[in-house]
């Protein structure tokens, strides 16, 4: 189980940079996540840009139900910029992956809530560790990519691109090196050095209850 909670609107505004998509996860239940809210979101984006379409499907984590349910959309989606995704951290990392020419964002931050996990095949990890860096590295999860969970960039210990710490692991930082320099958007890592936020929601509840 976990939550997914939405970034803020200035945030998912300013990630829908011309033609955009928009995909929504309803598969596994994500509790708390604020459907009504992105919804009127969403309905908000249609009139202030340039929105193509937006398909609400399930299970998006994996990747043949993905393409599946993606297939009669794909003229719509090669015509489009930028793909935004409702979903928890794997879901918009198998949408990244899938689509390796387009800028996938995501518009949601995903945290842990005690309790059964599911049994989904993934070929991807979501540490469900809160505020999401996915937007900054190209899909790419610096937390479960890299051996370090390094979020400033990598250690300097991968040798032929492998990482020091696992020999049979590609180096997470440089996988999303590859993958900007790809989409032409390298000046992304020429931020400031980010301290993360480990505010969780779920404490709150907790506390509450």
């Amino acid at each position: 189980m976990l939550i997914t909670q939405l970034k803020s609107k200035e945030t998912i505004e300013s990630l829908a940079k011309g033609k955009t998509f928009i995909i929504n996860c309803h598969g596994c239940k994500e509790v708390y996540f604020a459907e009504h809210e992105a919804d009127t979101l969403q309905k908000e984006l249609c009139e202030a840009k340039e929105v193509a379409q937006i398909v609400t499907t399930d299970y998006i984590c994996n990747p043949d139900n993905l393409a599946l349910q993606l297939k009669k959309h794909k003229d719509t989606i090669e015509a489009c910029d930028t793909i935004l995704v409702f979903s928890c951290g794997v879901g918009i990392q198998t949408v990244a992956d899938m689509f390796t020419d387009k800028h996938v964002y995501s518009c949601c931050d995903t945290y842990p809530l005690p309790g059964f996990q599911g049994v989904t095949p993934l070929n991807v990890d979501c540490g469900q560790c809160g505020e999401c860096y996915l937007n900054f590295t190209g899909g790419i999860c610096p937390i479960t990519a890299c051996s370090k969970s390094l979020v400033n960039g990598q250690c300097g210990g991968a040798k032929n691109g492998m990482c020091e710490v696992d020999k049979d692991m590609e180096c997470g930082w440089e996988r999303i090196y590859r993958k900007l320099e790809k989409l032409d958007k390298l000046d992304t890592l020429k931020y400031e050095p980010k301290v993360r936020n480990y505010w969780n929601p779920n404490e709150e509840i907790e506390d509450k209850q």
